[in-house]
């Protein structure tokens, strides 16, 4: 590494250290030439793919877009913040690992709505009806009928409409 303040290319390592949440290592160094000392960042260079919207555009991949659409979508829902950042955390994860360069925004919006359907029913309803263009009623009642005869709703959740059970759930409590 070059030295900032002489531009000698030899320098050495004094410290090294984790910082953050343990993905970046903090370097103290020292100029063999001048003695003085600087502090580098090391952190790894992750290629999330572009993402291919529907009208054919690209864009680069956005943390805070999909934070967002989490966020709206799970306004005013008893979920924790841990876990908003856990779902948001696994779609990232399946963009990575996808292993391509470019990844439509269909199948990022897929991801979601099935962290969503784990996290809870009235979010995945809210971001389904913008991401699918509810039109009507029915496609609400499609959306509903289908998320009830999924397996694996979380047990915690209410039921969506009045007088259907959730499985496991007793309705004495």
């Amino acid at each position: 590494m070059r030295c900032p303040f002489c531009g000698a290319i030899d320098t050495r390592v004094v410290d090294s250290r984790l910082v953050g949440d343990n993905d970046q290592v903090r370097r103290r160094r020292e100029c063999t030439e001048c003695e003085e000392r600087f502090t580098t960042y090391e952190t790894a260079e992750l290629n999330l793919p572009r993402v291919v919207k529907s009208r054919g555009n690209r864009e680069p991949f956005s943390d805070i877009k999909l934070q967002a659409g989490f966020q709206k979508s799970l306004e005013k829902r008893p979920v924790s913040v841990g876990r908003i950042d856990d779902a948001v955390a696994r779609v990232k994860h399946r963009c990575l690992v996808a292993g391509e360069r470019e990844i439509d925004a269909r199948r990022i919006g897929e991801w979601v709505m099935e962290e969503l359907k784990q996290l809870d029913e009235v979010a995945y309803i809210r971001f389904a009806s913008v991401y699918r263009q509810f039109e009507d009623a029915a496609a609400f009642r499609e959306a509903i009928d289908t998320l009830e005869r999924s397996p694996g709703q979380a047990a915690n959740q209410l039921s969506l409409l009045p007088g259907t059970d959730v499985p496991g759930r007793n309705d004495d409590s």
